[in-house]
């Protein structure tokens, strides 16, 4: 793998990573699609380059190994789910509240604030 697909993966999964932690959710859908794109870069990459696997009489030293492609195609199909999800809730709080910004739950609050119950 060259340098310059480790770099520009490590770009991705940065920015990527910067901006699912934001409270927008328009921001997170963005930062899973560059999360994902960088994942994409590795799996490419990590593919030896040669020739394909099921044309020819090629030694199996020279052809390229079909399973990051595979991996590569499951992830983009998996990407493409989570996305459609993410898109539909935001739109959903785009409905409810004109905002798109994930809120604390009330819950999760009530647990983080109160004290763990003593043993005595």
């Amino acid at each position: 793998m060259s340098i310059a697909i480790a770099f520009t993966a490590a770009a991705l999964f940065g920015i990527g990573t910067y901006l699912v932690l934001q409270r927008k959710l328009s921001r997170i859908i963005i930062g899973l699609g560059l999360l994902t794109h960088g994942a994409n870069v590795l799996l490419i990459g990590a593919g030896k380059n040669g020739i394909e696997p099921l044309i020819g009489d090629s030694p199996l030293s020279t052809m390229a190994d079909p399973l990051p492609h595979a991996l590569a195609l499951t992830a983009i199909v998996i990407t493409f789910g989570v996305s459609a999800l993410l898109l539909a809730m935001a739109f959903r709080s785009w409905i409810l509240t004109n905002d798109d910004e994930v809120e604390n739950d009330a819950a999760d609050v009530l647990v983080a604030t109160s004290s763990a119950p003593s043993r005595e």
